[in-house]
């Protein structure tokens, strides 16, 4: 009997036998389940189909976290810490399988992505991540804080860089992405149409795609530019050209509905962006904003004329209505500004006892509080929610020290830098200037919201701030690539 079922399988096409396991996986886990009463065990077949992908190509997986990203979640587990679900065990599973991939394949893979100059700058900002984690005031913090930093380097940017490289593994990426985002959107807009899209309301539609209103309007913004410049790739009123004009027409919608100050400047500047680069400004815009920042700085610490800011505790409240909101702001009685501003004041003050290490990563909420000055103090200075600096110069400056500071400010610079330059580089090649043009467009969305804000060590925004990096160096080893060709073929 026995032999006959072995001539048999012996007989079917190529193929067929792992078919047929497979299909033996499913019957065994089916009724496995139905005899023990533990359904999960139906699940089996899943995971199998995901093993063998995982082992024969990571990429499917790599797009399964494009898609999830949208719709993760964020969990809180004992002890304090949090996780995103699904999106955390999809990033560290394919860190472990990008990382065993490389391991495996060292002297077929070129180097020259970890030669580019951001590259290496990320790899320095990691590194003394590091070295701030071993002298942090709480280190355990810490090492999750850089264990997240890791693996969202190692997937983001590191197999993003592997995998999207072509116009059509950018293409690719924007659909993958496109839809599950649209679809969220257009689930917490009609929750927020039944509420009248009241600007309380905002507040109770979040869960469980998004933390607040300010993450959702980072994400809608810092997407937009995608969804502008795909739109030329289409001619007018074909399929894809109309299903990004009314994606276009709903997340614009969004964006104002968001009722997200940040969100509105943010697309802003990344408008002046554009002619910035167009005309070749950027240098200047950067000096402007740093020599901007420097002489702020110095005039609030110059004989604590901060302390003429501080506000009337009992005027510094939160809004019902958004038009009272932005009244409130420029008369510095809103209870989110002013709540920012006692935080900074903090860490102004915790800066000077640790300047070059700070207080390790992760650890600003754990130690701000006698640092504050009282006169600051708004109705939610308790902070039960454990939030953080909003803002992620001063986190950094404060956690990770000057140079800390310091690194993450020239990686910025560095990439609007460069990115003036391919952009005009790559004008023979307009599909790759397009692909230049929207990562800028969308990493000066980033920037503007990281001043007042702590996003990078979120899935929704930091995989965005590390995939942009990964396009970006993809375009500039392109060029150079082409560059080199051209040059070999003047030689021949």
């Amino acid at each position: 009997m026995l032999a006959a079922i072995r001539h048999h399988l012996s007989t079917l096409p190529a193929g067929s036998t792992l078919v047929l396991s497979f299909v033996g996986v499913v019957l065994l886990s089916v009724f496995a389940a139905a005899a023990s009463g533990y359904y999960f065990l139906a699940a089996l077949p899943a995971v199998f189909i995901g093993g063998y992908l995982a082992l024969v190509d990571f990429k499917p997986i790599y797009w399964l976290l494009i898609v999830c990203i949208p719709f993760s979640t964020e969990i809180q587990l004992p002890g304090g810490f949090g996780t995103d679900l699904p999106t955390e065990p999809l990033i560290v599973g394919l860190m472990v399988l990008f990382g065993l991939f490389v391991l495996s394949n060292l002297k077929s893979l070129s180097t020259d992505l970890l030669r580019h100059p951001l590259s290496l700058i990320l790899m320095l900002h990691v590194a003394w991540v590091a070295t701030t984690t071993i002298t942090s005031g709480l280190f355990f913090v810490s090492l999750k804080f850089l264990l997240a930093k890791v693996w969202y380097v190692v997937t983001f940017f590191g197999l993003s860089a592997y995998l999207l490289r072509t116009d059509k593994d950018f293409r690719q990426f924007f659909w993958i992405f496109f839809w599950p985002f649209i679809i969220v959107v257009l689930i917490i807009l009609l929750r927020h149409a039944l509420l009248g899209f009241s600007f309380q309301g905002i507040h109770s539609i979040m869960h469980p795609f998004q933390r607040n209103h300010v993450n959702y309007a980072a994400a809608l913004a810092l997407f937009y530019p995608f969804m502008v410049l795909m739109l030329g790739r289409y001619k007018r009123w074909s399929m894809p050209w109309n299903v990004l004009v009314g994606g276009l027409v709903i997340v614009l919608l969004a964006v104002y509905f968001s009722y997200t100050r940040a969100a509105y400047i943010a697309l802003i500047i990344a408008l002046g962006t554009y002619f910035i680069l167009r005309w070749r400004l950027m240098r200047y815009a950067l000096i402007g904003a740093g020599a901007a920042a420097i002489i702020g700085v110095a005039h609030m610490v110059s004989n604590s004329t901060y302390l003429e800011y501080a506000p009337n505790y009992d005027r510094t409240i939160s809004h019902e209505r958004f038009d009272n909101l932005i009244e409130a702001t420029y008369k510095m009685e809103d209870i989110s500004t002013m709540e920012r501003v006692y935080r900074w004041v903090a860490a102004g003050h915790m800066t000077p006892e640790r300047p070059i290490f700070g207080w390790g990563p992760g650890n600003f909420v754990n130690f701000y509080k006698p640092y504050a000055v009282t006169s600051f103090r708004t109705y939610v200075s308790d902070n039960p929610e454990q939030s953080g600096v909003h803002s992620y110069f001063v986190m950094t400056l404060v956690e990770q020290g000057l140079p800390g500071l310091i690194i993450f400010i020239a990686l910025l610079v560095v990439f609007f830098l460069r990115g003036e330059y391919l952009y005009h580089a790559l004008a023979a090649y307009p599909k790759r200037q397009t692909i230049v043009l929207t990562v800028v467009l969308s990493m000066t969305v980033i920037t503007a919201f990281l001043l007042i804000n702590d996003l990078i060590e979120t899935d929704k925004i930091g995989s965005f701030f590390f995939i942009n990096l990964a396009i970006f160096i993809n375009q500039d080893l392109f060029l150079r690539r082409q560059r080199l060709s051209s040059s070999v073929q003047e030689d021949a």
